[in-house]
């Protein structure tokens, strides 16, 4: 009887498949060792790579250091499968310093001494630096060695105020544009009046937003006419903006007194808008009757200035202590008071009058520049 392959496969099947495996474990380990080479190469090719790159950047590679590298490698084949990408990732740590080690301990000691060096110089910068612009603020102390607390006033531009001015000169008008400021300020003092009444604190907080926009519109106007006509302005330019200056000053400090309420703070952009463009038309149409008016507002400060001593004297005010950007300005003693606050404002707003009324009388009316003569500096 004939056996078939179907019939003796049962008998031989166990040698046929333990020797297939066989063959295929085989061919398995020969790819192992085939790839374990490659690899070798790849990883003795990546350090000479890295080693070079070193060397020609002109470092070293000494104790601990670690070169981590991440390829990938082309395609493989496998057991007949497709082309697949490999990562391969290792860490490499060779010795490789020529140097002793106690040689080695001795210049790392000195690279941190170095560094420890660059961070205490740049703690001791300055560390105000705004930008890399390099615009920052320089130390800056008061004369008892305590640091400067404002940004808006320095030092240097503080002052003690002229008490013995004469509070008590007034400008009689004579001629129609005398007359004319005259009635205007009287006219503007009226709702003044009905507003705050007695209320100083407030009535002098309104009464220096007005004040201090004279000056900024007549050192505006002639530093935009010697720029056109390119000539000097005699120092006026600086004189007046000095004058805007301080006249913020005291808003400021009125401002540390008195908080304003929503409707004062509406009532002050309203008039300010109003009074600004009014004045800036005024002053470009005739400097003389800006300046007139300007000088009786002052005198109308001095009086309000005044009525607020006597109300602090008289107890209806509270004399509180002084705000500190006031001690600081007008250099008053530490323990200074609301009186003495006053007191320097009202001789700043008699300076002011006397040379608004200077400028508009002995300039103007004779028929002069301002430029023709020399601006009252140094004041404030």
């Amino acid at each position: 009887m004939r056996l078939t392959n179907i019939n003796y496969f049962p008998f031989f099947a166990p040698y046929y498949i333990t020797s297939t495996l066989l063959f295929d474990f085989h061919k398995f380990i020969i790819i192992i060792k085939r790839n374990e080479k490659r690899e070798k190469k790849m990883n003795r090719f990546i350090v000479r790579s890295v080693m070079q790159s070193h060397l020609s950047n002109g470092r070293s590679i000494s104790n601990g250091h670690v070169c981590s590298s991440a390829i990938v490698g082309r395609s493989l084949e496998l057991s007949g499968q497709h082309n697949v990408v490999m990562l391969v990732r290792f860490e490499w740590r060779r010795m490789m310093s020529s140097t002793p080690a106690s040689v080695e301990k001795a210049s790392s000691g000195r690279e941190e001494k170095m560094e420890n060096s660059v961070t205490e110089e740049t703690k001791g910068k300055d560390s105000s630096a705004l930008s890399y612009w390099g615009i920052s603020r320089p130390k800056i102390t008061r004369a008892d060695g305590t640091d400067w607390p404002w940004n808006c006033f320095m030092p240097w531009e503080t002052y003690s105020a002229e008490l013995s001015i004469d509070l008590k000169k007034r400008h009689v008008p004579k001629n129609f544009v005398d007359k004319f400021a005259f009635r205007i300020v009287k006219l503007l003092r009226l709702p003044t009046d009905i507003f705050f009444q007695r209320r100083y604190g407030s009535r002098a907080m309104m009464l220096e937003t007005v004040a201090a926009v004279p000056g900024m519109v007549g050192g505006m106007l002639l530093h935009l006419k010697s720029l056109r006509k390119f000539q000097q302005s005699g120092g006026w330019i600086k004189a007046l903006l000095e004058e805007a200056e301080n006249e913020r000053m005291h808003l400021m400090t009125m401002v540390e007194l008195v908080k304003p309420k929503w409707y004062e703070r509406l009532l002050v952009l309203t008039v300010q808008g109003v009074f600004f463009n009014a004045f800036f038309v005024l002053y470009m149409l005739s400097p003389k009757l800006a300046h007139r008016i300007v000088g009786y507002l002052e005198e109308e400060a001095i009086h309000s200035y005044t009525e607020y001593l006597k109300d602090i004297e008289s107890g209806a005010i509270e004399n509180v202590a002084a705000p500190a950007i006031a001690i600081d300005y007008w250099r008053l003693p530490k323990d200074a008071r609301l009186k003495e606050v006053i007191t320097v404002i009202r001789a700043d707003e008699a300076h002011h009058r006397d040379v608004n009324h200077f400028a508009s009388q002995d300039i103007h009316f004779a028929g002069k520049e301002l430029k023709d003569a020399p601006a009252p500096l140094g004041y404030h």
